[in-house]
């Protein structure tokens, strides 16, 4: 009985990460598109440029590492 919820459990999380991974992707191109249009040197818009990428890689890495499939 305990183990019967796993499957549905994993399902549910997969879901979440596949979305916060599309969710992620979507703040990276955003965040690279404002660095290419930026004039200047500006430190705020590289920041939140590396933080986006770091987000991007860690749900990459995540969902290799959980096996997941996108439909």
């Amino acid at each position: 009985m305990l183990f019967s919820k796993r499957g549905k459990l994993k399902k549910e999380f997969d879901e979440q990460l596949i979305s916060h991974f599309f969710a992620a992707k979507q703040e990276l191109q955003v965040a690279k598109e404002m660095e290419e249009m930026s004039d200047d040197y500006d430190l705020y818009i590289i920041a939140k440029r590396k933080i986006a990428e770091s987000k991007h890689l860690f749900l990459l890495k995540e969902a290799r590492l959980r096996e997941v499939k996108i439909k």
